[in-house]
């Protein structure tokens, strides 16, 4: 005779599974409150609200229910890298010694404790990953390439472009 609490037990976790909201299910004034704490996080409920004409409460649930599923994912300050004494920023493709699940996970978790790295994605094409890194200089960046990056066992190659203006950088994704 099967457990009857097990069965029970097994079928409300199954139906206390809530489905999470996908973006095309959000409305207009949930993009709109994305884009504008996007555009500024540090809006006040009460200046959000007045901007998606609507009263605090229900904006203030709808922040926290768009944080809850998920869509925004933290709050955080941007900073002037050439008052970090940052100044230079340079895009670094490289590539694997060889392609393997091994070497890829070993560099995934390489860059997670480097500093200096602030973006690194696996890409496709010529290179392996593409990096963004912050250094002060040029000797930095030769110090950085000689002695953390270049030290990773699984790095074969890299190309190094430096970048000579930023002309861009919206910190944000479109919300249409």
């Amino acid at each position: 005779m099967p457990n009857i609490n097990l069965i029970a037990e097994y079928y409300s976790v199954e139906t206390n599974k809530r489905k999470m909201l996908n973006y095309d299910e959000l409305d207009e004034t949930d993009r709109q409150i994305l884009k504008l704490l996007q555009e500024n996080s540090q809006m006040t409920v009460k200046e959000l609200a007045l901007a998606v004409n609507l009263s605090t409460s229900p904006t203030f649930e709808r922040q926290k229910r768009l944080e809850r599923e998920g869509f925004i994912k933290g709050y955080k300050a941007v900073l002037d890298s050439k008052r970090m004494n940052q100044g230079i920023i340079v895009i670094c493709n490289m590539r694997l010694k060889r392609h393997s699940q091994l070497l890829m996970d070993e560099f995934m978790e390489a860059v997670q404790n480097i500093e200096e790295i602030t973006e690194c994605y696996n890409t496709s094409g010529d290179y392996d990953f593409t990096l963004k890194i912050y250094t002060r200089d040029m000797e930095s960046y030769h110090e950085f390439m000689r002695t953390k990056l270049g030290n990773i066992e699984c790095v074969g190659s890299f190309n190094s472009v430096f970048v000579m203006r930023e002309v861009k950088n919206s910190h944000g994704i479109p919300i249409l």
